[in-house]
């Protein structure tokens, strides 16, 4: 539990404090008219915050990630596509032209 102090009279005692957090390993909250308004933490504790929220944050867009492919679903090809677009569309263009290698076709013109 953090030690919870006003600010008017951590103003008065705020070399204490510091030391209280670093050294005691306390967590001070400062308050104005009883609510909390700044706390004071270790540099240590501050990363380990900043680290847990980086990671945190990791993990949310990991989770959109998967959520958005995981909406995808598989489509069943329209009638007669494959047929248009597949491997015969590949070759049936080959049959049009000579056996020279690409990029040759207009070396004689």
């Amino acid at each position: 539990m953090a030690y919870e102090i006003p600010v008017t009279q951590a103003r008065a005692e705020l070399a204490e404090l510091i030391n209280r957090v670093v050294y005691g390993g306390e967590r001070v909250v400062v308050t104005r008219h009883g609510k909390p308004l700044v706390a004071l933490v270790s540099a240590a504790d501050l990363q380990r915050l900043e680290d847990g929220e980086v990671a945190a944050q990791e993990v949310v867009a990991e989770e959109q990630v998967i959520s958005s492919l995981s909406s995808f679903r598989s489509v069943e090809s329209a009638p007669g596509e494959r047929h248009r677009f597949g491997i015969a569309a590949e070759h049936r263009g080959h049959e049009h032209r000579s056996h020279e290698p690409r990029g040759h076709e207009d070396r004689d013109r």
